[in-house]
């Protein structure tokens, strides 16, 4: 299989859950706990794409250019994306934003009007931007209505198109028909934007996976727009259940969920809702009640309870057997 890209959009989308008033500080902490983990591409700015930050849009706490400065200056490996939306961002802007070090472009556009599009993904070329077809409300359109759009954002030049379930309203049958037609009629890679206003965010990128996109979108905790975007930490984890190659470390992205960005919203009067401890017992296949005993063992032996529940997912573990997880935060202790 393929290797899977990932952008990571907590500083972007995830923006609107903060009203666009994340601080340079933070906006920093974050970033570099993402590039840290191995996200791909780190999509930074405004909620509402560059220069979005106005009085119909809300106003952010610093402009897109000082936010992009300020990531660019801790990022070590992961490339630095912003959006733009055609009408409100300008091809001034996307010099602007190259010269502070942006390296990704995504020109986002309503699903039936890629044509105005063309300028801005031309213009990002010549500049030397990797440069994202960004449709969007993607449930709006047939599959063939898709195609048509996506076919004249690779025709104006753009290196990866991407359906984009703006308002979670599509159905995984809806995301394979889609993303299985341009993977068929595009010859550049496909990806897709999933919110989790149905609760389907996870299924539908694994949809879209299964029929051949290969960049996917996530935010930590899945902030964003509505009910969130897809959750990176839990994306990641999923991947790697199902054998995708990728290059995003799992544990490093909780820790950046939990140790970062939730703090950093407490501040904000926000609380993440997607449950990591959960989450790990899932990806391990362990007994519920497991969890406390871990953590009390965890805390015991100096060691990450998140190495014990894998190894008890290892083992097999089933109630009856809490024994093993002393045993194994000791071995865990000793080996370190």
């Amino acid at each position: 299989m393929p290797k899977i890209i990932i952008t990571d959009t907590t500083l972007r989308d995830g923006s609107h859950s903060v009203k666009h008033n994340f601080t340079l500080e933070e906006i920093k902490k974050i970033c570099k706990s993402l590039d840290d983990a191995g996200i791909d591409i780190i999509e930074v700015g405004h909620g509402d794409g560059l220069t979005g930050s106005t009085v119909n849009y809300g106003f952010s706490k610093y402009n897109d250019f000082e936010m992009l400065e300020a990531s660019k200056s801790v990022i070590k490996n992961a490339k630095l994306a912003t959006l733009l939306l055609p009408g409100i961002g300008t091809v001034k802007d996307l010099k602007k934003a190259k010269d502070v070090g942006v390296e990704v472009v995504r020109i986002a556009t309503h699903v039936t009007e890629a044509d105005i599009s063309q300028q801005h993904i031309i213009e990002a070329k010549k500049m030397g931007y990797f440069v994202v077809g960004f449709l969007m409300m993607a449930h709006r359109a047939s599959a063939e209505r898709i195609l048509f759009e996506a076919k004249k954002m690779e025709s104006y030049g753009a290196d990866v198109v991407y359906v984009t379930d703006s308002a979670g309203a599509m159905v995984s049958n809806e995301v394979e028909e889609k993303i299985s037609l341009l993977v068929k009629n595009l010859n550049i890679p496909i990806g897709f934007h999933s919110h989790n206003n149905l609760g389907l965010a996870i299924g539908n990128s694994l949809a879209a996976l299964k029929s051949g996109a290969t960049y996917i979108d996530g935010s930590l905790g899945g902030l964003g727009a509505g009910a969130g975007n897809t959750a990176t930490e839990m994306l990641i984890a999923v991947l790697n259940k199902t054998g995708y190659t990728h290059n995003t470390d799992l544990f490093k992205t909780m820790d950046a969920s939990s140790y970062i960005l939730n703090p950093i919203l407490k501040e904000h009067g926000v609380n993440l809702p997607l449950l990591l401890d959960s989450m790990m017992l899932g990806y391990s296949g362990v007994y519920s009640s497991f969890m406390l005993h871990a953590r009390r063992a965890a805390k015991r032996f100096n060691v990450d309870y998140r190495d014990i529940i894998l190894e008890l997912g290892k083992r097999e573990a089933v109630g009856g057997q809490e024994d093993w997880i002393v045993e194994i935060a000791k071995e865990l202790s000793n080996n370190d």
